[in-house]
Parts: structure tokens; C-alpha cells; sequence
């Protein structure tokens, strides 16, 4: 399956400071999912956003965790219309309270965050990304949370009910591993096994809800 760039990752001038950092941002997203954090290099980061000067890094951002977390801002922003949209619709629908509903808001619109070279490079890149920052308490990643994502976070805390609040939180890296997942593959697999992109995206969305909403075990006594 052939995917355009979008526009903004093909157009990302640097001549700007504006253009430089999101040219930074891009190309750590697409290093970072190859390399890992550590591994990706703030050198060829720089080189990789057509920066001459080396240290390009270290002079937007100021360090490394404040690159990372600068991509992962930067795509939960650009999702914020998508799920605003989702939302509102789901409202209109009465299905605010349906985990398949919430799942998909969640998930689906990381479909869209397509790379310069058309691969799904955040998936790799967020999958580092939760592995290293995600915290005990539930919907917590980072500094702060886009509103919308916020939102549907909430309603998804809602209907896991009781739930103890670090089963949640596990649950929900765990389910977004689920669905990463499905992406990288995508990304990877340029065989034709006879099934649709969609149709695993579906089947996926499916077993994340059968996840979250799995009854706790008891205890061993």
C-alpha cells in the first residue's frame, strides 16, 4: 500500500526557527524509531533536518528529553482536530460511554501520522517513547496531555470502572503497545498475506477492548 508524505513533513523548511525545530522533530521521530532514544544521535538528528550546525539539537531544545518530548507534543497536537471531530460525533451518537467508541478515538487517528518516506515511523518512535516515560497514574505521559486526548481518556477511565488506577494505567500502555504494533508491521510487511490493512486495524481494536475490559483476577491467597 503506497502512502503519500504528508505535506508538512515533505514542505518542513528550515530557513525559520519554526522550520528548523519541526525539521528537528521530524527527523528525531524517524531516527528515534530506528535507533531508539539513546541511540539515536543528536548529530546526525541535525544532519537529517538539513542543519550545518551539529549542535542544532542543543540550541532549539536544549537537550535531548526536551526533543522527545517535543515530538511527542507535536503529534498528539496534530491528532487533536481528528479526535475533537470523533468526540463530537460520538456525542451526537450517544456512544460516549462505549469502549469500542473510545478505543477507536484513541487509536485511529494515529493512522494519519505518516512519515517523509511514507512509513508509520511514530509508531517505532512512540513505542520508545511509553517504555521510557509512562508514569503510574492513568493517562499519564509527559508534562501534559492534549485537551482532547484528555477528554477521551477520561471517559475511557470511566468505563473501566473500579479498576485500581495502576492496573489502568498498565492496561492502557499495554493496549497501545497492541496497536503500535499493527503499525511497525504495516510499516514493515510489503507482503501480500490476503489481509486487509483495515481489517487487521478492526481486529486489533477489537482484542484491545477484550483487554481493557478483562476482569481482574483474584488474588492468590
Amino acid at each position: 500500500m503506497t502512502r503519500a508524505a504528508p505535506k508538512s513533513a515533505v514542505t518542513a523548511g528550515n530557513a525559520s526557527p519554526q522550520g528548523a525545530k519541526l525539521a528537528l522533530i521530524l527527523a528525531a521521530e524517524v531516527l528515534i524509531a530506528r535507533n531508539g532514544i539513546e541511540g539515536a544521535s543528536l548529530r546526525e538528528i541535525a544532519a537529517q533536518a538539513g542543519q550545518r550546525n551539529h549542535h542544532a539539537v542543543q540550541y532549539h531544545f536544549g537537550s535531548r528529553e526536551s526533543l522527545v518530548q517535543a515530538v511527542f507534543d507535536y503529534r498528539m497536537d496534530q491528532m487533536e482536530p481528528t479526535r475533537g471531530a470523533m468526540l463530537a460525533a460520538a456525542e451526537a451518537a450517544g456512544t460516549l460511554s462505549d469502549l469500542r467508541t473510545i478505543a477507536d478515538i484513541i487509536y485511529r487517528p494515529q493512522i494519519e501520522l505518516i512519515d517523509e518516506f511514507g512509513d508509520y515511523s511514530y509508531a517505532g518512535f512512540l513505542s520508545a517513547y511509553l517504555l521510557r516515560y509512562q508514569g503510574k497514574r492513568f493517562g499519564q505521559f509527559g508534562d501534559r496531555v492534549a485537551p482532547n486526548l484528555a477528554r477521551t481518556l477520561s471517559l475511557l477511565r470511566a468505563c473501566l470502572g473500579d479498576l485500581p488506577e495502576a492496573v489502568a494505567q498498565r492496561r492502557l500502555v499495554t493496549a497501545s503497545f497492541m496497536f503500535l504494533n499493527i503499525l511497525v508491521i504495516h510499516t514493515r510487511d510489503d507482503s501480500d498475506d490476503g489481509e486487509r490493512f483495515e481489517d487487521a486495524v478492526s481486529d486489533t481494536l477489537g482484542q484491545i477492548v477484550a483487554a481493557l475490559s478483562a476482569p481482574v483476577p483474584a488474588a492468590a491467597g
